[in-house]
């Protein structure tokens, strides 16, 4: 009698990939994307491709891309188990961007990458992005869940998201049309949003035990972990009701997201050459989050402004005849609006000067 010298099985599972667990995720994540469906929903989930149509009370669409993720604050939801909200900060990094150009975000895919999958954290994950889509009017119509062992330490995981939306062509918003004069809007940010946790990641490290437990009223830790701002229902309300006029003189002209870069970088994207924004320090409060962030990594106000939002997550250019009706149509949806400042000629001087 021989002996068989054949190696014992593997299996997928015996390599790490359990096929189970993504089957198990994937009949959890679909009644919180049944949530989001809205017109234009043509297959969503479970297909290999999702299909979408293009609402047809759009005349001349243009679609809008985005794409984005989450960035280091991952790793304070790691150390801290907080997972439930790092998906509405991926929807709004993007939904935030598509609408600069004055798009409606019609749908959302994500991808979500792991070493191993555990499917409760996923499930978190990915609840926090099906609200992201239902708070922003988005639909969530598909994604990709990858376990790949040894690429991702235990009990981490990486995240991307990408958005598509549509403008009429004749109502993209370019910012050519700003001119010297015009007034600076600011839309309060919720916190850190989803940019500059590196340098919060040192903070937190260098306060140590002497950290606040409290800062703006929330506990320290869900102060930082505040998800995104999602503006877009509120900002395109206020695009519908202050459209920029035929001839580009009224309404709003241009929309700034605060990401990376701050307030200093951001805003010149949208500005025509040979023009400036000259914002008013003090014009709008500084919370104590961002105070204890200041105060603890030791930075000046221009590092504070290149940095983080600062506060201010979404800036608003609109002419100054609109600007105080356009500030209370925001303020009525729910915005904390404050006037930051005001469009100058550049001549010698930064593109975004605060003083």
């Amino acid at each position: 009698m021989t002996q068989s010298n054949s190696p014992t099985p593997l299996s997928y599972k015996d390599a790490g990939v359990d096929i189970d667990a993504g089957d198990a995720l994937v009949e959890r994540i679909k009644p919180l994307a049944k949530k989001t469906m809205r017109e234009g929903v043509l297959a969503g989930i479970g297909g290999f491709g999702a299909l979408f149509e293009v609402p047809k009370r759009y005349k001349e669409p243009v679609l809008v891309s985005g794409t984005d993720g989450v960035g280091t604050k991952l790793k304070l939801a790691f150390e801290w188990n907080m997972h439930d909200t790092v998906g509405i900060d991926l929807v709004a990094m993007s939904v935030n961007d598509v609408l600069v150009q004055g798009a409606e975000p019609l749908f959302f895919l994500d991808y979500f990458a792991c070493g191993k999958l555990d499917v409760d954290t996923a499930a978190a994950v990915v609840g926090g992005i099906a609200k992201g889509c239902e708070l922003s009017g988005c639909a969530l119509i598909g994604g990709e869940t990858a376990e790949m062992p040894g690429m991702y330490p235990s009990g981490e995981y990486d995240l991307a998201g990408f958005a598509v939306g549509a403008v009429e062509k004749s109502k993209i918003l370019t910012g050519a049309s700003v001119a010297p004069g015009d007034v600076v809007l600011g839309l309060a940010s919720s916190g850190v949003h989803s940019n500059g946790f590196s340098l919060v990641r040192k903070c937190i490290e260098r306060a140590g035990s002497q950290a606040p437990a409290t800062l703006d009223g929330k506990p320290f830790k869900q102060a930082l972990m505040e998800p995104t701002r999602l503006y877009v229902k509120n900002v395109l309300a206020a695009l519908a009701a202050h459209p920029l006029s035929a001839d580009a003189s009224s309404g709003i002209k241009a929309l700034a997201h605060i990401t990376g870069g701050g307030l200093l970088e951001n805003i010149p994207r949208v500005l025509p050459e040979g023009m400036a924004a000259h914002l008013v320090k003090g014009s709008w409060p500084q919370t104590e989050l961002f105070a204890w962030l200041q105060k603890t990594a030791g930075i000046d106000d221009i590092e504070m402004n290149r940095t983080f939002n600062n506060g201010i997550g979404m800036v608003v250019v609109v002419d100054a005849a609109s600007a105080e009706a356009c500030a209370a149509t925001l303020a009525a949806a729910g915005e904390r609006v404050y006037t930051i400042g005001r469009i100058t000629a550049k001549g010698d001087t930064a593109a975004v000067v605060v003083s």
